[in-house]
């Protein structure tokens, strides 16, 4: 190793009236000027990102915004004043007319809405629709009925997203668990007939895919975490040179020649408090990914940083390597789950998760090309003092 100290609001006009021109909800010509007022003000049904439809006190409908129709593929013109079961003549799952199931103009008086299911439109095409029964007085008549709908592309990348990472969790647990159950198995039946270097290489083996199992389920807890929005951070005094030369020493004794990492810390670095293991995690993954698929000289830069524009001080971290890099329409995926740069094995989570980290400490992540063409990944930590130490 060599080291260097050199250089969806609610829209307030969405209620329709019979003076109104059909489809758009009223908009007084002094709308605008109440915006500051009121943020919602001016606000038309068409401006809406979801689909919108309002039907009267009679059941027909008097406000088909513009997403409806896209939605829908119905012309807002060709929907207005049809009944609403004509309008929108949805079913459930099961083939069930659905409005006739709901009944929003009849049943119990009590009753506020339908909340957000699938459904399916004509020619099967599933919407998420939710309604709102609006009364006068809690028990009264319905004066009008207000249904959201909303395309279900999100959901389905959602139920993808979730496929993939059980499916990539399955292959990656099959291979260890085989391991680990084939040499247990064979120990537990044939132990006398091994000798103690054969047993000791079979138990060796056991222990690493254990360890690899371990690290996946840690990757997949880390994951639901950071989707949670629960990743705890238990900040303490961190020396972040200390920290890189573990790292490093670790890649050394697994095989990696010393004179293919090159550290460099500036001087002046600023007291750095964060999470001593999550940080361990950030450099682990940046630099295993550095030796996987990179080439040449790993270079780890440290270096003093002002991290946002009131110029908090901070610490900044490089690590490139010499590598073919990362290509430029790949960049932007390159944080996203299960992106893998090359076929060299991983699970395609690290670099997700260390962005979660990174953010979690109120940093920042960035990825391009390195002075000398390989993968550059360079991340900026604040200070993080604690507020009762601040």
């Amino acid at each position: 190793m060599t080291v260097g100290t050199d250089s969806p609001a609610e829209a307030r006009s969405a209620a329709p009236h019979a003076q109104e021109p059909p489809g758009r909800a009223p908009a007084p010509d002094d709308a605008r000027d109440r915006a500051g007022a009121d943020g919602f003000a001016g606000l038309l049904p068409d401006d809406l990102p979801d689909g919108l439809v309002v039907a009267d006190e009679t059941g027909r409908v008097v406000l088909f915004n513009a997403a409806a129709s896209r939605i829908t593929a119905v012309p807002g013109d060709k929907a207005l004043g049809l009944p609403l079961d004509q309008a929108l003549p949805l079913e459930d799952l099961k083939g069930s007319r659905w409005w006739a199931l709901t009944d929003p103009y009849g049943g119990l008086a009590t009753r506020r809405g339908q909340p957000e299911r699938n459904l399916l439109l004509p020619g099967g095409r599933e919407v998420l629709v939710s309604a709102r029964y609006v009364r006068e007085h809690p028990t009264g008549p319905v004066r009008r009925v207000v249904v959201s709908l909303r395309g279900t592309e999100a959901r389905r990348r959602t139920e993808r997203s979730h496929a993939e990472l059980i499916a990539t969790v399955a292959h990656e647990l099959r291979s260890p668990l085989t391991s680990v159950k084939g040499f247990t198995a064979t120990l537990l039946t044939k132990w006398e007939r091994f000798n103690d270097e054969q047993k000791r290489l079979m138990l060796e083996t056991v222990d690493a895919d254990a360890g690899r199992i371990k690290r996946l389920i840690a990757e997949l807890l880390d994951i639901s975490r950071i989707d949670s929005g629960r990743l705890e951070v238990r900040r303490q005094p961190v020396d972040i040179a200390a920290a890189i030369g573990r790292h490093v020493q670790v890649h050394t004794t697994g095989g990696q020649s010393p004179d293919r990492f090159f550290v460099r810390i500036m001087p002046g670095l600023p007291a750095l408090w964060a999470d001593p293991d999550k940080i361990d995690q950030i450099l682990g993954n940046l630099l295993e990914n550095a030796v996987r698929h990179g080439d040449g000289t790993v270079t780890i830069e440290v270096a003093p940083a002002r991290t946002c524009a009131d110029g908090e001080e901070g610490t900044e971290v490089t690590v490139s390597d010499e590598g073919p890099g990362i290509p430029e329409e790949s960049m932007s995926r390159v944080f996203t789950r299960f992106w893998r740069g090359s076929k060299r094995g991983g699970t395609g989570l690290g670099l997700y998760i260390v962005k979660g980290v990174v953010e979690a400490h109120g940093g920042t992540i960035t990825v391009g090309r390195g002075p000398r063409g390989g993968a550059e990944f360079r991340f900026m930590l604040p200070v993080g003092t604690p507020a009762h130490l601040a």
